[in-house]
């Protein structure tokens, strides 16, 4: 059996709307058995990320972080995905690892703000001003055609071609989306900062370690995360409000299986909802079942 290899070129194929479609459709399969590891040496972190979903197939997925690759003029981020046939388990195809990335993570983000955020939300701010805040700005726009981006970032934000804000609060203050993609261990948006109506993506935290916002914005906000299974034991944004009682497991209100039931929606237009982005394995596996199908329709 051949095995497709499929490269950066599907983009063309490619777009927001269909791949929203495609995650709302993979939710409503059966629930995903996912698995994770986590190693670390150092500053440098592989993780392993695997996920089957019965009737469209299992994927693994491999990254590196590697925050030094900067300096030798190296991508921070490398990996590989590899997809397998549902029935057989046999090797189908190997899909561009950044490829797949760039939509899961964009696309995963973008669904929940779709049915999360007020509909006339128009100020969108992204904190960090990497190849995920660049990704998020295409895919908003696709929902929000007239959307007008700010940037802060502890680096130059000069290059993304968007204003820069210097005060990160009065940049919180005056924005309806906030869309965090970072680095950060320790949280840079604080709860009393936010404001009734706004929705917060929350993106970049991936580790136990990690966060972005203050347990005073979890326990203000309306939670809802990607997955449960993804989120809730493994990464700081939920592990530290949890622990120190700022909130509870019980108080996240809905994941994407409860999309169908109408659970994942906001209530009012002056609630402040979170959304965590945990990006499992399944949404990775979603995806690139998402981008082969397009791909093998042309």
């Amino acid at each position: 059996m051949t095995v497709e290899m499929i490269g950066a070129e599907a983009e063309t194929c490619l777009d927001w709307h269909g791949l929203m479609a495609a995650l709302v459709a993979g939710h409503d399969r059966p629930r995903a058995a996912i698995g994770d590891l986590i190693l670390r040496r150092g500053a440098d972190t592989l993780l392993d990320r695997a996920a089957w979903i019965d009737g469209l197939g299992a994927l693994v997925k491999v990254a590196t972080v590697v925050p030094g690759n900067a300096a030798r003029g190296l991508g921070s981020v490398n990996g590989a995905v590899a997809l397998f046939d549902d029935a057989t388990g046999v090797l189908s195809a190997m899909v561009d690892f950044h490829l797949v990335t760039k939509w899961k993570t964009a696309g995963d983000s973008l669904l929940a703000a779709s049915l999360l955020a007020r509909k006339d939300a128009r100020n969108i701010l992204l904190v960090g001003a990497g190849t995920v805040a660049r990704s998020m700005v295409e895919a908003y726009r696709a929902v929000w055609p007239d959307a007008r981006f700010t940037v802060w970032s502890r680096k130059s934000a000069a290059t993304m071609g968007l204003p820069v804000a210097d005060d990160l609060q009065a940049a919180v203050r005056a924005a309806d989306i906030i869309c965090t993609c970072t680095m950060a261990t320790e949280p840079l948006i604080r709860g009393d900062w936010l404001q009734p109506g706004q929705h917060l993506d929350l993106i970049g935290a991936y580790r136990p370690d990690m966060r972005e916002v203050d347990d005073a914005a979890m326990a203000r906000a309306q939670v809802f995360v990607d997955a449960r299974a993804t989120t809730l034991h493994h990464i700081g944004e939920l592990i530290a409000p949890i622990r120190s009682g700022a909130m509870t497991e019980a108080d996240v209100v809905a994941d994407f299986y409860d999309i169908a039931a109408g659970r994942f929606a906001r209530r009012s237009d002056d609630d402040i909802t979170i959304a965590k982005n945990g990006g499992g394995a399944h949404l990775d596996l979603m995806t690139a079942g998402y981008i082969m199908d397009r791909w093998r329709a042309l």
